[in-house]
């Protein structure tokens, strides 16, 4: 599996190398190459839901539980047939409709790529890898949303998508670390195992609403839902590809992954359901009231995504079963959907349904995949939306907690998604022709190849459901709830209570629908309605605390950021100051047995001049003073050296101190003479500050003399020096031998700056 992400890699920089005839048949090719990979991933079904399915792990750091895992299962099975499946689609059909755009090498390579970053993440049996394709997914989302660059929408929809994916990713990051850190691993497989020790830590609780919040940034849940129409800003293939198989289905495909090990308590029913069902009811409530073809679609696809969470949040294996079916179904018809949005865009030069209508005429072949998408997108017979939705109905009387409100709010999204979906047939090929920019036509078999093979495939699985549950649902089934579970699909399940559900709601739906379209103000009144009482603009929320989050940062940048580089030492000396002092009064109970003495009273003499020159080059009012001053302080500190026998150290310093002397005289004396600009206040502040910071650091040198916490580094290169770099003379073994690398930086260090000074010494005066 490793070697089809690494084909992906390739291939996709390879686009940018192709030229001729497979430059302009780029998007045939790699719908060839995804056809490959399904047909792969089709061939292995036996293989994969057999059991535990295919496992592969490739050690990387294992020390510390990084390793590259992939697991090829019942449930990676379903959403791999799905995204090389519909990939494969999408990619002729954008083969068609992006010949007329510039800069599609980039579209190729983004896609390609994107499908590739998605069948990582699927297969992903490791949680950190997993993230590392969840942000790479959220990356290409954004460039593919902002293909449109030059428009301002697409820039800020791209903008909008980014920081909501991405922000969830990083919560996603914090509970992954936090619930790893419960059974010591990141691997899927050791969390299955010790998912009962999970459930039980105080961890649990914060791990899951943060892993919850990545699911839902992802899958465009309330109240995160509203970067999802906004991402329609992209190309139709992108919206095709991103919105029915690919993107949005990652946040489900985490929370069935996750369902054994986090599932079944009242936490992940309760919060998941609610916000599910929220999200359903929402999305299909206000894309009723849309008049741009891809926003019908865009929040009927929150309602959907509402509806695959709600099922997982429900957690029992009806439930299960319709989310893996429905998983199908809405692929299937949204894909579909969108791709004849697409068309009708390219062919009539509009989406918008004031100006549609009529096109049954020009536009046959597309009216009749439309139906069958839209049926099963209404959930009527004889297609496979029928079936998802009469197993969703039965879940959902099932629900533990609150049943009856996830029946009301379900039944109405549903009688919704009827109304809109006889709304979207009727509008636009029913009824008198519409005001076309463009005379409509149906040229182009690429353009309606993926919608017929979609729909067909819908309506076939809807005669014959047993297929479908016997191949693909019941061991994605088996591999969510760790059991064998036997899956019976059927189109016709008699006359009961989810029988009479089916039919209330397409009773309702059918009167919303005629209403809607008898009553040619209904909907006008409706929006009217939303704006007086849905006053809450999610969008211009998120843009409004951007604005916030911007302004603070711009605030607080100027106040630390000031440009004053005193300031800036002042900070850092004062804040280490404080911390110092802070860590030596917490470790207080050291022993302090130094014995202090004024003897040799000679060296006792020599600090106090080091001591008193010091003071007297801060308050000297002459450059001469300050300098013979600094100078005096220089050389004393060289013959304590001397002293204590650090021939070396005192020999360097004496050089250092007599360099830096000759340069200040030289220099300082070309400068104006000394001036007060600072107040008695700042010299105050200055005065404190020097004192707190030299005290602190007298104190940590006298600790350091008394408290050990290990033993000392000196005494090992003692011990080697002879044995192990056959030297004697220890300081020449520690700089050639023990820090040869260090010694070599500071040679290159001064060898460089040699060179420097040559140079500038050699260059002539112009």
């Amino acid at each position: 599996m490793q070697y089809i992400l690494l084909i992906y890699l390739v291939l996709a920089f390879g686009i940018f190398i192709l030229s001729g005839w497979l430059k302009r048949h780029v998007g045939i090719i790699l719908a060839i190459v995804q056809a490959a990979f399904f047909t792969f991933f089709f061939s292995k079904i036996d293989v994969a839901t057999n059991g535990s399915g295919i496992l592969t792990i490739i050690e990387w750091i294992p020390e510390i539980g990084l390793n590259l895992e992939f697991s090829l299962n019942g449930l990676s099975l379903v959403f791999a047939l799905l995204i090389t499946g519909i990939g494969t689609l999408v990619f002729l059909y954008a083969s068609a409709y992006m010949k007329s755009y510039e800069g599609t090498d980039k579209f190729y390579f983004q896609l390609f790529l994107f499908g590739g970053a998605m069948l990582g993440l699927v297969l992903s049996a490791n949680l950190i890898q997993l993230f590392v394709f969840w942000e790479l997914t959220s990356f290409l989302s954004f460039l593919l949303i902002s293909f449109f660059h030059k428009k301002e929408l697409a820039r800020k929809a791209a903008f909008q998508s980014l920081y909501i994916t991405a922000f969830g990713g990083l919560l996603l990051l914090t509970g992954i670390l936090l619930l790893g850190k419960i059974v010591g691993s990141y691997s899927v497989v050791d969390w299955l195992e010790g998912a009962e020790s999970i459930k039980s830590s105080t961890l649990y609780l914060p791990g899951l609403l943060l892993i919850l919040a990545g699911a839902f940034t992802k899958s465009a849940q309330f109240p995160f839902h509203f970067w999802l129409p906004g991402a329609m800003q992209a190309p139709t293939p992108v919206s095709a590809y991103l919105h029915s198989a690919t993107m949005v289905k990652a946040g489900v495909f985490l929370l069935a992954l996750l369902n054994p090990v986090l599932g079944g308590t009242i936490e992940w029913t309760y919060i998941i359901t609610l916000v599910g069902v929220i999200t359903m009811f929402m999305g299909a409530y206000f894309s009723i009231t849309q008049t741009d073809l891809k926003a019908i679609l865009a929040y009927t696809t929150i309602s959907s995504l509402g509806v695959l969470v709600l099922l997982i949040g429900i957690d029992t294996a009806l439930s299960i079963k319709a989310a893996m079916l429905f998983l199908f179904v809405h692929a299937f018809y949204k894909a579909a959907l969108f791709m004849v949005a697409g068309l009708i865009d390219k062919k009539t030069g509009t989406r918008e349904l004031s100006k549609l209508g009529g096109l049954y005429k020009h536009m046959p072949i597309t009216f009749i995949i439309s139906i069958l998408a839209l049926l099963s997108m209404a959930g009527l017979p004889p297609t496979l939306g029928f079936l998802g939705k009469e197993l969703i109905y039965e879940a959902k009387i099932q629900s533990p907690g609150f049943a009856s409100l996830v029946l009301i709010l379900g039944v109405a999204g549903n009688t919704l998604m009827v109304a809109v979906s006889m709304y979207f047939l009727f509008k636009v090929f029913m009824g008198k022709e519409g005001n076309y920019p463009k005379q409509p036509n149906e040229k182009g078999i690429l353009y309606l190849l993926g919608p017929g093979v979609l729909t067909l495939l819908s309506l076939l699985l809807g005669l014959s459901p047993a297929v479908l549950g016997d191949v693909l649902v019941e061991p994605a089934l088996s591999s969510i709830r760790k059991e064998i579970i036997d899956v019976e699909l059927k189109l016709w399940h008699g006359f009961n209570n989810v029988f009479l559900l089916s039919m209330l709601t397409v009773a309702l739906g059918m009167t919303i629908f005629i209403v809607v379209m008898k009553k040619r103000h209904f909907i006008a009144k409706w929006r009217s309605i939303n704006d007086r009482f849905f006053t809450v603009e999610f969008t211009n929320i998120f843009n409004q605390l951007l604005d916030s989050f911007l302004n603070f940062s711009a605030r607080n940048t100027k106040r630390l950021q000031h440009g004053y580089h005193r300031f800036y030492i002042l900070t850092v000396i004062l804040f280490a100051s404080i911390l110092l002092w802070y860590q030596v009064y917490v470790t207080r109970s050291w022993v302090f047995d130094i014995q202090f003495s004024i003897r040799p009273l000679y060296i006792s003499g020599l600090v106090a001049i080091i001591t008193g020159s010091s003071i007297y080059a801060a308050i000297a009012r002459s450059r001469i003073a300050t300098i013979i001053s600094m100078g005096v302080t220089g050389y004393g500190i060289s013959l304590i050296y001397l002293y204590y026998s650090a021939v070396d150290l005192a020999i360097t310093q004496i050089l250092v101190e007599t360099l830096i002397v000759v340069m200040f005289v030289s220099v300082l004396q070309r400068l104006p003479s000394f001036e007060t600009l600072s107040t008695k206040l700042t010299r105050l502040r200055d005065l404190i500050i020097s004192v707190v910071f030299g005290s602190v650091m007298t104190v940590l040198a006298i600790k350091a003399l008394n408290v050990e916490f290990n033993h000392p580094i000196s005494k090992m290169m003692v011990d080697n020096s002879f044995i192990k770099a056959h030297g004697k003379n220890v300081v020449n073994v520690i700089l050639v031998d023990f820090r040869a690398l260090d010694t070599l930086g500071e040679v290159s260090v001064l060898v460089i700056a040699a060179m420097g000074v040559f140079v500038l010494l050699k260059t002539k005066k112009t």
